[in-house]
């Protein structure tokens, strides 16, 4: 856990307003509740000379991210944003429930309206990175962490995948599927071949992987093997035609399948659910690739994978090398609220609600770019 336990210590730079691409009709009010705009207007005639404390907090032990991209939202488009008082602390952190994540001290009119949309920010970009913590955390349970692929492209619109890969980066995956989803810090995304290119030579899988290859010389050559829904048999095929230069296989056969390595030795039956990517199918291609002599080709999983699902594997030793990870990963569970605890330097807090200074918050200086 050395990469995340880095990511988690703080050592990642604060993104700053040039990463995000903000919609401008955010500083008209459009993405906030009316009621938030009301408000402003009221404080803004009766009583302007306010000065509040709002401090948000979550009810779950998490992985938080988000704040980067709330400040830079503050400096975009609250009011003379250079006077606010904001402390927070940083993506990455490690936090407790009711722990106070932010503060921001100022006039209500000049940020209060905003409140939704950090909490909103807060919430998906936390919910993220605490989803791929857990997953990356249950994939090093052994002495050998295993790569995590994020790999949810397909599973939410597309205008969410700059911001949820960068949550996947500070919770610990090794890699992204888009460019998209690296943009945030400057990488670019990673992948091999989809079904698409296998149909395309008629499900020849080597025939696939030659043209890959041919194409793109310079990648690590990765064979996806289950389009047939017999990933023994392709396995062994590619590896028989690349040798050293095949890196690894990868499967993905539905839940809704049986491969035809079981269909073929019907004894091995009855015991397991023989559907997907099962263990004992994985051991057994483990086993098929290393009696040919291909113990250097590693393997690596997707489709439907969860934080229960890799922790069951890893404790089982099944043999995987990697795991591609997609819609458990953008599950929304953390909800962040945002609460006025101070008035003009009192408390003053609905009830059940107090301020709840936290000495781990950092001052955030004022800068426009």
């Amino acid at each position: 856990m050395k990469e995340i336990d880095r990511k988690l210590a703080g050592e990642i730079d604060r993104l700053t307003n040039k990463t995000f691409k903000f919609d401008e009709r955010i500083g008209e009010g459009w993405f906030s509740a009316v009621y938030f705009l009301k408000t402003k207007k009221i404080a803004e005639e009766k009583i302007p000379n306010n000065h509040v404390t709002m401090q948000f907090f979550q009810k779950d032990d998490a992985v938080l991210c988000g704040t980067d991209e709330v400040i830079a939202l503050l400096h975009s488009f609250a009011d003379n944003p250079e006077t606010l008082e904001i402390k927070s602390l940083k993506d990455g952190d490690r936090i407790s429930p009711y722990e106070t994540v932010l503060t921001i001290s100022g006039a209500y009119q000049q940020f209060g309206y905003l409140e939704g949309i950090i909490d909103g920010i807060l919430a998906r970009r936390t919910s993220v990175a605490t989803n791929v913590y857990n997953v990356v955390k249950a994939a090093s349970i052994t002495e050998k962490p295993k790569p995590v692929i994020f790999m949810g492209d397909r599973d939410d619109h597309y205008t969410t995948q700059a911001g949820d890969g960068y949550a996947a980066f500070i919770g610990g995956s090794t890699a992204q599927a888009t460019h998209a989803m690296n943009e945030w810090w400057g990488k670019e995304g990673m992948g091999t071949m989809p079904h698409a290119l296998i149909q395309m030579f008629r499900g020849d899988v080597v025939a696939a992987a030659e043209a890959y290859h041919e194409v793109f010389p310079g990648d690590e050559l990765s064979a996806l093997v289950d389009y047939n829904n017999d990933v023994i048999t392709d396995s062994l095929k590619v590896a028989k035609r690349f040798g050293d230069k095949l890196s690894s296989v990868r499967l993905d056969t539905s839940r809704t399948l049986v491969d035809k390595y079981f269909l073929r030795n019907h004894h091995l039956l009855g015991t397991f659910d023989p559907r997907g990517v099962n263990p004992e199918l994985l051991f057994a291609l483990r086993k098929a690739l290393d009696d040919e002599g291909f113990q250097h080709v590693k393997i690596m999983v997707s489709g439907g994978f969860t934080e229960e699902r890799i922790k069951d594997f890893e404790e089982a030793g099944v043999p995987v090398d990697m795991y591609g990870v997609g819609r458990s990963l953008l599950r929304h569970n953390i909800g962040f609220t945002g609460d006025l605890v101070l008035l003009n330097g009192s408390p003053e807090a609905k009830e059940g609600r107090r301020f709840r200074p936290n000495p781990r918050l950092e001052v955030v200086e004022y800068k426009n770019v």
